[in-house]
């Protein structure tokens, strides 16, 4: 683990809130702690926590707090939100790093507990567990009603095999199921090589007789699961979700059951939580959980003490642990640094959603004058921006070197002196299994950042905002059918880069909005004669 000291915050007491169930290991930790001051004070509305936030220096948030950008407004003093668990769809992370706040999360407090429930789901949805208990204690014998199978040499397909994808493929082998893995972003040969066959989506939903999903919640996986999906799987197939809500479609999660294909289902995750009224509760073959997934004492314990070993540590010595958003180094290195941390950030982000496939190897040159810093942490952010939009928030700025690593990429880095018409440059190259593209960027003035060379396309596009990537048909009035759609869907352009693409047949567009694109709109821009693909970009930072 990486451990860079930042500054000494010289304050004799620092003050922490802790304004969500947090177990009593790490609650003591804090209350045993020379020079810490804590109060617990969970289940504040809004604007009870936002009346109180400005005298704490650190707080302390699992999923329940939402720390938004008024929230933040208001923390005048506060130098750290920390996580006791992954997800971080609670925390405005763009401004919470405006402020200056630094956002820690605990990413690896709960990956055995939540392998370990996708386990306990299949074994209870195998042997109807549930049900048999429920039928018991209503004074049923329903003894042949509830038969049910074995899942030894029964195909298991496990889509993502990030950290916890790979424990519950390693368990289900030691059960002596057949784990074959779907991972776009994990190099068939890395999957092989641990000792399990790799598939595509669509193999795997033809060969699995259970399917078991462990990706993060991102726009391509919203809804991954869904009819079309359920219509390529066999007949009688088990799902297990111990995710992310909304990755499996419910509305056509409950089509499917109802039909039969689906045989059964277990949630520990849904769309809304708590789910309320739910069509699903009324089937029978379905099990569920309330998010039960890092809920064991284990793991609870875990957390609780990583965070605030980590916050303890933060405030009292500078030292950065599992920060999502600053990568650890000194001060005044990372005020110099900052324009071109985000900069990387964003151009891997770029390359993310530009590239297909798996990624095999990332080239980072440097061009230029940088003034002698060290610029292995703007490599740093190249991979972070690069991984987010893989494993979201399992990545942050200590971690992700490792995970490239453990993903079996490839990363070099060059420098030279030759930058061109530019002062500086950095270019980023990235090479799939399916492709190779690259992205340069440059700092103009002090902190004003443009991509400005995509492929051979050259163009100043400033990474931020509402952004799609268009590909149309170089003749008349293309440009203006979707500029009339636009304009019909009260969206203005705020800026738009045209250039041809090598062939002359497509150009390529870059085109920035007021606001984002509804899928609709992207769905008629899409019937439209002249436009070949409509790709929307979102950045992170």
């Amino acid at each position: 683990v990486v451990q860079i000291y930042i500054y000494v915050f010289r304050r004799k007491i620092m003050k922490v809130l802790v304004s969500d169930n947090l177990g009593e290991a790490g609650i003591k930790m804090f209350q045993e702690e020379e020079g810490i001051d804590v109060d617990v004070k969970t289940g504040l509305s809004p604007e009870e926590l936002k009346g109180i936030i400005a005298d704490y220096d650190g707080l302390v948030i699992r999923s329940a707090t939402k720390v938004t950008e008024d929230l933040l407004n208001a923390a005048t003093k506060l130098k750290v939100v920390g996580r006791a668990g992954i997800g971080l769809d609670n925390v405005d992370i763009p401004a919470a790093t405006k402020r200056g706040v630094i956002v820690m999360n605990t990413p690896g407090g709960n990956v055995i507990t939540t392998a370990e429930h996708a386990i306990a789901m299949i074994l209870s949805l195998s042997r109807n567990i549930p049900e048999g208990t429920a039928s018991l204690k209503a004074g049923r014998w329903d003894k042949k009603k509830l038969q049910g199978r074995e899942i030894y040499n029964k195909v298991l397909g496990v889509v993502g095999f990030g950290k916890i994808g790979s424990i519950v493929a390693d368990r289900a082998r030691g059960l002596r199921m057949q784990v074959i893995v779907y991972d776009p972003f994990v190099t068939p040969e890395l999957i092989e090589k641990s000792g399990f066959e790799s598939a595509s989506i669509e193999e795997l939903y033809k060969k699995s007789d259970y399917i078991t999903v462990h990706v993060p919640k991102l726009k391509n996986t919203t809804g991954l699961i869904n009819k079309d999906a359920f219509d390529q799987m066999k007949d009688g197939v088990m799902i297990v979700n111990c995710a992310r809500g909304g990755i499996v479609d419910e509305d056509d999660l409950y089509n499917a059951m109802n039909s039969g294909k689906v045989a059964g289902a277990a949630l520990d995750v849904f769309e809304s939580e708590p789910p309320g009224v739910c069509q699903l509760f009324e089937l029978d073959h379905l099990i569920c959980t309330p998010h039960l997934g890092a809920s064991t004492q284990e793991a609870q314990t875990k957390v609780a003490v990583d965070v605030a070993g980590q916050i303890i540590d933060y405030l009292k010595n500078g030292t950065v642990l599992n920060a999502v958003n600053v990568p650890s180094v000194t001060g005044d290195i990372l005020k110099k640094l900052n324009p071109l941390l985000t900069l990387g950030n964003q151009m891997g982000s770029l390359q993310a959603q530009l590239s297909k496939g798996a990624v095999k190897e990332v080239v980072i040159e440097y061009a230029g004058d940088f003034k002698g810093l060290d610029l292995s942490p703007v490599s740093i952010a190249v991979l972070r921006g690069l991984l987010t939009h893989v494993v979201k928030d399992d990545v942050n700025f200590v971690n992700a070197q490792v995970l490239a690593k453990e993903r079996g990429i490839k990363v070099t880095e060059a420098t030279s002196d030759d930058s061109g018409e530019y002062i500086n440059l950095i270019t980023v190259k990235v090479e799939t299994t399916e492709m190779s593209n690259t992205v340069t960027g440059t700092i103009f003035g002090k902190n004003e950042l443009r991509i400005v060379k995509i492929n051979n396309f050259r163009l100043e596009l400033i990474p931020n905002g509402h952004i799609s990537l268009i590909y149309n048909f170089d003749k008349p009035g293309a440009i203006g059918s979707f500029a009339t759609l636009l304009g019909k869907n009260n969206i203005n352009i705020d800026q738009m880069q045209v250039g041809q693409e090598e062939g002359g047949k497509l150009n390529i567009i870059f085109l920035k909005t007021n606001a984002s694109l509804p899928p609709h709109v992207i769905e008629e821009m899409h019937q439209l004669e002249l436009v070949k693909t409509v790709t929307p970009l979102e950045f992170d930072l």
